[in-house]
């Protein structure tokens, strides 16, 4: 069986006016089915442009894909129409952004919000589509009364619980976590991870972690691949990657 997700020598470049900026040279990555992998280096390494090529939400006319294949599910992301990608997002992957408060709209309710992105996607009534919400939101941790409540009235904790439930609204195949613990103090960081990991384990789902912290990686990932300026320079299993480290880089890291 085809892996879920398959990048092959993805290359990217990012143009400012005259200036041409190579973001990824090369970029070998596989994720099988139910596998969760950590994508770990530092700000600029070129780690969220490897998400967004997945979800082909590279910037317009600043962001280009110059070379390489991505393939989910056996089929070509590169080569899919307006309405493939239309379903795929959301639907088959998901992804769950650094900040909480920018991914959310602050003209709508939470429960709005959720349901939106069911209906999107399902045929179910807005009667059926709230109650999925108010069981999403439940699921990670919220009471059902805050359905009807703005993100500005939430945490920014409680407003990446709202972000995790909006991604997981459709059980999507592959869930991307994009530094989702970032702008979070230590305890809440925990309970977040700890309710990640729960998630992966009840819905089987696969996961691409993405950070530069090497302990959110041990604590939910398999495998590890290590990034540094676009270019994939370690790649194997937990164990292996973070016993012996080869390149000087993952060591400082």
């Amino acid at each position: 069986m085809a892996p879920l997700l398959e990048i092959k020598d993805l290359h990217v470049e990012y143009k400012t006016g005259r200036a041409t900026a190579k973001a990824l040279n090369g970029i070998n990555l596989t994720i099988e089915r139910g596998e969760a992998l950590g994508l770990v280096g530092e700000t600029g390494a070129g780690k969220t442009t490897i998400a967004l090529s997945a979800l082909k939400l590279l910037p317009r006319e600043v962001g280009n894909i110059t070379g390489g294949s991505i393939l989910f599910d056996g089929k070509s992301v590169l080569d899919m129409n307006h309405k493939s990608l239309e379903e795929m997002r959301g639907n088959k992957i998901s992804m769950i952004f650094q900040n909480p408060l920018s991914s959310l709209n602050p003209l709508f309710t939470v429960g709005e919000q959720i349901s939106m992105v069911i209906r999107k996607h399902e045929k179910l009534s807005k009667k059926e589509a709230a109650k999925r919400a108010q069981e999403l939101l439940e699921l990670v941790g919220i009471a059902k009364y805050r359905l009807d409540d703005f993100p500005h009235q939430f945490s920014g904790g409680m407003r990446q619980r709202v972000g995790i439930a909006a991604a997981l609204a459709c059980n999507p195949e592959l869930l991307i976590a994009d530094e989702p613990t970032t702008a979070l103090d230590v305890t809440i960081q925990a309970q977040i991870l700890e309710l990640m990991k729960e998630l992966q384990r009840k819905r089987s789902s696969s996961l691409l972690m993405i950070t530069h912290n090497l302990g959110i990686i041990a604590e939910l990932c398999q495998k590890v691949a290590v990034i540094y300026a676009g270019t994939i320079i370690e790649y194997g299993t937990v164990e292996e990657v973070f016993t012996n480290p080869r390149h000087w880089y993952t060591k400082g890291l």
